[in-house]
């Protein structure tokens, strides 16, 4: 049995903290940053002290590569070093760094690979600087358009393409990731569920389906004071009524539907106006795609018209429910009974750049708990120990694989 270990991991978590720490015990490490600049040419330093291999895309995602014996595709780990603005010291980056861990231990039991190992940093995961979230992954699996997201611009006006070019970490385009025989990605769960229902991993079996609306409802601007409530047509308290609406409806489709008004624009939002217009979202998540189609059933059927006020829902994006390889988990589940750790069967509500990498690699995601289910805030809190634990699991993992794949490169799991 290897284990990971504990005190080594947290030095490494504590070292990667201070590229971008806050104040408050958060990070801030937004994507080709000078911040994430430095975790970058730190990452990259410990991986060559590992003896690996550094290759870099023309997206700036970093690949280091342990050889193995065989002449074949890489068993892959992954996940991201950026963060958002104020965010926690593990999101993203504890993948890359319980992936360090286990190469580490590797190294140190004289452990010779039969399948190479590489370690993937993808940019851009968060979207914090430039919209979208996913992108570099988005693009080497063909679901973002590489053009446009050169013209994408910060707040600053600065755009990916500047940034990328002044980062120092523009690659090749044939350094891309193309084929691998599976793909593993560990990160905190973001939410509530393993805490809630004390379990120290969650065996991750996809990504939920989601669906974005914009929906816009316009009324009649008037003046505050002298306009009577009769003769009004407020976007205001139709927005609300709609909202109401909305939450007992979509709250009656299935228990496990989970649905945010998330933003609201009020036009011109000054206190002495009866509003012009009003524009707010809803973000609503499910695996199963009949209960989505509901939900698009019932946000396309909104009246057009109503108490003298027009309502338009628009769709700004959605995806299907990413379904990971069923094999790769059962391996992550037995791997976490080998160390006696109880495990969950769950499906993640946030994205990750495994949904991508899963169209064209096997893959799966191991998760650890969250504090009071806290992400995306400096509060962001994971137990050392449980860091650990998710370093065993993903090492045992990476193990087992091995041994499956090396008796026949061409072999799958479910052969």
């Amino acid at each position: 049995m290897y284990k990971c270990n504990r005190n080594r991991l947290q030095s490494l978590i504590e070292q990667f903290s201070q590229f971008g720490a806050t104040t408050n015990g958060g990070v801030t490490r937004l994507s080709l940053s000078k911040e994430d600049v430095l975790a970058r040419d730190y990452f990259c330093a410990i991986c060559k002290e590992l003896g690996m291999d550094i290759q870099i895309d023309d997206m700036a995602n970093i690949y280091a590569t342990l050889p193995g014996k065989k002449d074949c595709p890489p068993i892959v780990l992954g996940s991201h070093l950026d963060s958002v603005e104020k965010g926690g010291r593990f999101d993203g980056v504890l993948g890359i760094l319980t992936a360090i861990e286990a190469i580490r231990t590797l190294k140190e039991n004289d452990i010779e690979l039969e399948i190479p190992l590489m370690l993937v940093n993808f940019t851009n995961e968060e979207g914090a600087r430039f919209d979208p979230a996913m992108m570099s992954s988005g693009v080497i699996a063909s679901k973002f358009s590489k053009e446009k997201m050169l013209q994408s611009v910060d707040k600053n006006g600065t755009s990916f393409q500047e940034a990328l070019q002044a980062s120092g970490y523009e690659g090749k385009q044939g350094n891309r990731l193309t084929e691998a025989l599976a793909y593993i990605e560990l990160h905190i769960e973001q939410g509530p569920v393993l805490e809630a229902k004390q379990r120290e991993i969650g065996v991750v079996e996809g990504v939920l389906g989601m669906v974005c609306y914009e929906i816009t409802v316009t009324g009649e601007s008037n003046h505050a004071g002298t306009t009577p409530m009769s003769m009004r047509k407020d976007p205001m308290i139709e927005a609300s009524r709609i909202i109401s609406s909305l939450h007992e409806e979509l709250g009656e489709i299935d228990e496990e539907l989970v649905f945010t008004f998330g933003r609201m624009h009020v036009t011109p939002n000054i206190h002495t106006v009866i509003p012009h217009e009003v524009v707010f979202t809803i973000d609503s998540r499910h695996q199963n795609p009949a209960v989505m189609r509901k939900v698009e059933k019932l946000l396309t059927g909104l009246a057009l018209e109503k108490n003298g006020c027009y309502i338009r829902p628009v769709k700004l994006w959605g995806r299907e429910t990413v379904f990971f390889d069923t094999a790769i988990c059962n391996e992550v589940e037995q791997a976490c009974q080998y160390f006696g750790y109880s495990c969950h069967r769950m499906f993640s509500g946030a994205g990750h750049d495994a949904q991508y990498i899963a169209s064209f690699i096997p893959s799966a995601m191991i998760f650890v708990p969250s504090i009071n289910g806290k992400s995306h805030c400096e509060e962001e809190e994971t137990t050392f120990e449980d860091c650990a634990k998710g370093a065993d699991v993903l090492l045992e993992t990476v193990l087992t694989l091995q041994t499956k794949f090396s008796v026949d490169k061409k072999q799958t799991l479910n052969s």
